[in-house]
């Protein structure tokens, strides 16, 4: 329980700064919960149960000290995708299948904590993340508009709902005082932001929307308001739900799952540094997996660590999870005493307040460099943004984790090799493409290979080496012995280990020997039980390159000078 070391550490002076940091923060949070909740077509309510029950949870099991919990701005078109097609536009159900979605979430959070996966967060690549988040912050936009123009839309997809945007508004069903409101919502949310970090923006939008809609009537003026919330708050129970849905909703909760943690992950390691302190990825992992099952059970939703509550909570002075709890009691009491508290709320205000997070989330610059840098990478951010865009964010999020992974496979599939030469006046042995006045060792291949040998590029393996020795034939140079100088090699698996032996019988039929050097001692230990080194030889195997090239010059009489060997050399600095 991380809380009681947090306890154990606790200094007099930080009470005032965690119960002001916590009061200050819940202006933020009771505006971006509800909004988020919208979001995901849920309740508005639902958005601070939401809220309040993640606070406590994280409180005693999480491992960040500033780290805020709560609904989250990239996980809504997700839940939104997973139970829209399952409630029938019932609430109550929406509601249930809500609950239901947040507690497999976290069981899978738990288990994959207890099965130290925490190392899953790093699969999704920053090209990747960049396409992926693009094109969930522009599914948001497009979803909101409708909210943010007084009406509604019978749509789902990106496509569908900007399609149903624009009828509504060539037909005239705008509000145009829901679009004065959201507007200048967003307006002030957006100046604030670059004013200041302190006073929360959405804060003064609230308030002010509230303001402007009590004192024009624009709740006569078919403005749509929040009204009264329920008062109190729910007792824990299973989500009433048919849980059959639960098959239907488990590939939604994967990909919620991924990227929940994703998002926590990145955020707990970016505070951690800046207190000097470490994260345990699996630990934050099973804290998020417990946060969302108790969400589930409390009619939450999933929710993740927020990127725009955490700076909040430490710009205001937060030094433990304490602050969590007093912003968790302020919002308890603000719904036992106060649930009129944002009748005249409009809800193109909540509109607002997801466009704005939304609007922060896109990577546009990030992707342009990618363009200008890094081509390969920059198709990759585009295809998982087309995939969220066109496909929806569920199947956006398991073509965004594919492309990261294939694009890992086709780099460790056809990673770069070079032959290695003698540069005059230049220590150790260098890539002849960076070095073409380098010089060739007579009848010796010096050959590198920068990746594990495994399965995906053990047949690559093989065709390279005979490729570049029928190329260095071609080119005048008789290949006698090739040397793998295998320092970046870090693993062989068995599907290597048959492709070097296919290897060492195809060269020995060209009169060709294979021999290794700079083997690392766990990689060595691998191919002694795959049986390669009796098949290669002890007396073939060299610590270093340079070893390699006077045994081959020793025992065959080549005529090779070493640079260093002449009088007079002297180094030069390597090329960068």
């Amino acid at each position: 329980m991380p809380l009681i070391e947090q306890l154990r550490s606790y200094e007099r002076g930080w009470l005032a700064k965690d119960a002001v940091a916590g009061t200050v923060l819940v202006a933020l949070l009771v505006p971006a919960g509800m909004a988020y909740a919208q979001a995901s077509g849920l309740p508005p309510i639902t958005g601070l149960y939401a809220t309040i029950v993640p606070l406590l949870v994280y409180a005693v099991v999480g491992p960040s000290r500033v780290l805020v919990m709560g609904p989250d701005s990239s996980l809504a078109p997700l839940i939104l995708a997973a139970i829209v097609p399952l409630a029938a536009s019932d609430p109550g159900d929406a509601v249930a299948l809500a609950g239901l979605l947040s507690v497999v979430v976290g069981v899978i959070g738990v288990l994959a904590g207890l099965a130290r996966f925490g190392f899953l967060a790093e699969l999704l690549s920053a090209p990747v993340r960049f396409g992926y988040l693009n094109g969930i912050a522009l599914t948001i936009v497009v979803n909101q508009l409708p909210k943010a123009f007084g009406f509604s839309v019978d749509a789902d997809g990106l496509i569908g709902v900007a399609r149903a945007f624009v009828d509504g508004v060539v037909d005239g069903e705008s509000n145009g005082w829901a679009i004065g409101v959201a507007a200048g919502s967003l307006a002030v949310i957006l100046l604030m932001g670059r004013l200041t970090k302190v006073v929360p923006g959405v804060l003064i939008a609230v308030v002010g929307a509230i303001v402007v809609t009590v004192v024009f009537g624009l709740g006569s003026e078919g403005l749509k308001l929040v009204g009264d919330l329920p008062s109190g708050f729910p007792r824990p129970s299973l989500p009433d739900t048919d849980w059959d849905n639960l098959s239907a909703m488990f590939g939604a909760a994967l990909g919620i799952s991924f990227v929940a943690f994703a998002d926590t992950s990145v955020l707990a390691r970016v505070f951690a540094l800046k207190r000097g302190a470490k994260v345990d990825s699996n630990q934050e992992l099973v804290a998020l997996g417990l946060v969302n099952i108790t969400s589930g059970f409390f009619q939450g939703f999933p929710v993740s660590g927020s990127a725009s509550r955490t700076p909040v909570a430490e710009a205001a002075g937060a030094r433990t999870q304490l602050t969590g709890v007093f912003a968790a009691a302020v919002l308890l009491m603000l719904l036992l005493v106060g649930s009129a508290t944002f009748r005249n709320l409009p809800q193109a205000t909540l509109a607002a307040v997801v466009i704005a997070a939304a609007l922060r989330m896109f990577a546009i610059a990030p992707v342009a460099r990618l363009a200008r840098i890094r081509h390969s990478e920059f198709l990759l951010s585009m295809a998982a943004f087309v995939a969220v865009a066109l496909f929806g964010a569920i199947t956006g999020v398991v073509v965004a984790i594919a492309l990261s992974l294939l694009n890992f496979m086709r780099k460790a599939w056809k990673p770069h090799t070079t032959e290695l030469v003698r540069v005059d006046g230049l220590k150790g042995y260098h890539d002849d493409q960076r070095h073409p006045e380098g010089r060739h060792i007579p009848g010796l291949m010096l050959y590198r290979f920068d990746a594990p040998l495994f399965f995906a590029n053990s047949r690559f393996f093989v065709e390279d080496v005979l490729e570049r020795i029928d190329r260095a034939e071609h080119e005048g140079r008789d290949v006698r012995v090739v040397v793998v100088t295998a320092e970046p090699i870090t693993d062989v698996d068995t599907t290597a280990a048959d492709a070097i032996d296919e290897l060492i019988r195809d060269l020995a039929a060209r009169d060709v020997t294979l021999r290794f050097t700079e083997l690392k001692g766990h990689v060595r230990e691998r191919m002694e039980a795959y049986g390669l080194i009796d098949r290669i030889g002890t007396q073939h195997l060299t610590r270093t390159t340079g070893e390699s090239v006077h045994m081959w010059v020793s025992e065959s009489g080549v005529d090779w000078v070493d640079w260093e060997d002449r009088e007079g050399s002297a180094t030069q600095e390597e090329k960068p």
